[in-house]
């Protein structure tokens, strides 16, 4: 199939994140959210349509994550204050409807590209999900928005064979473990090893479920783009999609604080326009963006400015 020649997308954006507190000092903070939407008071972005995301309804939810996790989330929403659901994961008052909204947006932005009203799809929102596994919060997420979007492109919309490439610098455990158990689903990570937190290792994938690639740290632009051309565009041309999603992790930026992999805009933008030319080819263009990691705010901004250039080609 060709490409096409005018891509329409849209943003979608979830404004309770922007009271998701985490707390003073905490990296995934209400600041990374409110630096990527405003991208979208700036020309060229400013014309690009946003829209404020609705609540997930709980069976979509439940596409991913145990009934009696997505309770027991509730219920260990504060009325005030913080509670930490492990070493690294805050929730606060406005933390579920945050997670909810954020579900929400990826499942509308797969409605919509299924009804034609555009062709690909960035979701802004926080808190970030790729860690988040069936039955438990973890790694700054409360829910997989990725997969839970995925299972609903599956369940609600019809489509068969959904690709989610992963490119944080983090390995997605959550996204990994719920592939291994569906099916038609391919998860493709490439992220720094060994690092939080602690899995990916490619001796354990799983064929046709998980595709996971180990990078070291300082391996830099050129290894990157050379794991993609040697090894998942080949996978995902084996796999020929219908549907391709992409965890859009930023975190590794060479400004990035927490990670090492030492990436440029440009490197975004390469491998964007990389999954977008497998989109076109056996998907119609189809692409769901997710927004995962990224701590510096500027890089955050420039990154995620390159991958929405690419989106649109």
């Amino acid at each position: 199939m060709s490409a096409k020649q005018d891509i329409t997308l849209h943003i979608y954006k979830n404004s309770s994140g922007l009271k998701h507190d985490t707390g003073a000092g905490h990296p995934e903070c209400i600041a990374r959210q409110d630096a990527v939407l405003s991208i979208f008071k700036q020309e060229p972005y400013s014309a690009l349509k946003v829209i404020e995301a609705e609540e997930a309804e709980t069976k979509w939810v439940a596409y991913a994550h145990d009934r009696n996790y997505i309770m027991d989330l509730q219920e260990a929403i504060p009325d005030s204050g913080h509670v930490n659901l492990d070493s690294d994961t805050v929730v606060s008052p406005h933390s579920y409807i945050a997670a909810i909204t954020g579900a929400g947006a990826a499942c509308q932005a797969v409605q919509d590209i299924h009804d034609g009203n555009c062709d690909r799809a960035f979701c802004a929102t926080r808190p970030p999900g790729h860690h988040a596994e069936p039955e438990r919060a973890m790694g700054f997420c409360l829910f997989n928005n990725i997969f839970i979007a995925a299972r609903y492109a599956q369940q609600q919309c019809g489509y068969k064979k959904i690709a989610i490439i992963d490119f944080d610098v983090h390995h997605g455990n959550g996204t990994d473990a719920m592939a291994r158990r569906a099916e038609n689903i391919l998860y493709i990570s490439s992220h720094q090893a060994p690092f939080y937190p602690g899995t990916g290792n490619p001796a354990h994938d799983v064929a046709g479920k998980t595709l996971n690639i180990e990078l070291a740290a300082g391996d830099g632009s050129e290894t990157f783009r050379k794991v993609y051309e040697d090894t998942v565009v080949p996978a995902l041309h084996s796999f020929a999609p219908d549907f391709v999603m992409i965890s859009a992790g930023f975190d590794a930026h060479k400004d990035d604080p927490l990670a090492q992999i030492n990436l440029t805009e440009d490197d975004f933008t390469w491998v964007t326009n990389q999954l977008c030319e497998i989109a076109n080819k056996y998907c119609g263009g189809k692409v769901l963006s997710v927004l995962e990691g990224g701590y510096n705010l500027d890089a955050l901004k420039s990154s995620c400015a390159a991958h929405l250039n690419a989106l649109q080609k």
